[in-house]
């Protein structure tokens, strides 16, 4: 098997509040159906789908990498829809904040060395 991609599907406590987030931190949306949009930045694309369940939510997490951690900053910084945000710190790999999503997800933004 060669994988040419991988797209991972989002839950959506508030589909419209999480549509609004990630619009909010700099990826464009395109309509699926009425119960999935496409978002992407970049070569990089997810699915946000109306479905939530708590427990996949609270423990859903994604690495976003990106080329200045400073400016991502800012930009995350400034979502009125995040729960909450993290201070950058650095290690040994690179730069890192964290980013909880409305839904409860988890987004590391990483800057690698």
């Amino acid at each position: 098997m060669k994988v040419t991609d991988i797209k991972p599907f989002l839950p959506a406590r508030d589909y419209a509040v999480s549509q609004a987030f990630y619009t909010e931190i700099g990826f464009h949306s395109e309509y699926v159906s009425d119960d999935l949009t496409l978002f992407e930045n970049g070569d990089c694309l997810f699915f946000l789908q109306r479905f939530f369940e708590p427990a996949l939510a609270e423990n859903f997490m994604l690495q976003i990498c990106v080329t200045n951690i400073e400016d991502a900053f800012t930009v995350c910084s400034a979502s009125q829809h995040k729960q909450r945000i993290s201070p950058i710190s650095e290690e040994p790999w690179g730069k890192v904040f964290y980013l909880w999503g409305p839904s409860g997800e988890l987004l590391h933004i990483t800057e690698l060395k």
